[in-house]
């Protein structure tokens, strides 16, 4: 079994294959920004990557993460409208790398350094539409039930 990720921004949905077969697919949110590798760009970022590290495990569903570590909170309706401008990060992170220097990797355009994240977000957020900080927002079970199937180092492809 050799499990790879694409990711199709202008679908907004991320689908897990085995080898060519297409094992699931779900909603993602990337960027309100579009597609972009700068820093400081709040774009998501494009071209080849992989899974560099898995935060979470074990985790509640809706644990809220800050700085990959767990707060200590689970984000419920309550909390996210109280706080629907805050970038939740919850449940689980695929923490992306680039595979491609000059264009994902190394000096202003590194996906690792601009902490780009696969990662859950409360279920009020919309997907289907841009609308994230960079990342590829999930619905938490989905961010869950995809973080239990893959490996860090899986191969992930983002195309616009």
């Amino acid at each position: 079994m050799t499990l790879r990720i694409e990711v199709s921004i202008p679908a907004q949905q991320l689908d897990l294959f085995d080898d060519a077969v297409r094992i699931r697919a779900y909603p993602v949110s990337t960027a309100a920004n579009g597609p972009g590798e700068q820093a400081g760009s709040y774009c998501t970022p494009r071209g080849r990557h992989r899974i560099r590290a898995k935060i979470g495990s074990g985790l509640p569903m809706g644990a809220v993460l800050r700085a990959r570590r767990p707060t200590g909170e689970v984000c419920d309706d309550a909390a996210w409208r109280a706080e629907p401008d805050r970038d939740w990060i919850l449940s689980r992170i695929l923490w992306l790398c680039g595979e491609e220097p000059g264009i994902n990797r190394g000096g202003q355009v590194d996906t690792l350094r601009r902490y780009v994240y696969i990662h859950g977000t409360p279920d009020g957020v919309q997907l289907g539409q841009p609308g994230s900080r960079g990342c590829l927002r999930m619905r938490n079970r989905d961010v869950v039930e995809l973080f239990d199937l893959v490996l860090a180092g899986t191969q992930v492809l983002i195309r616009d």
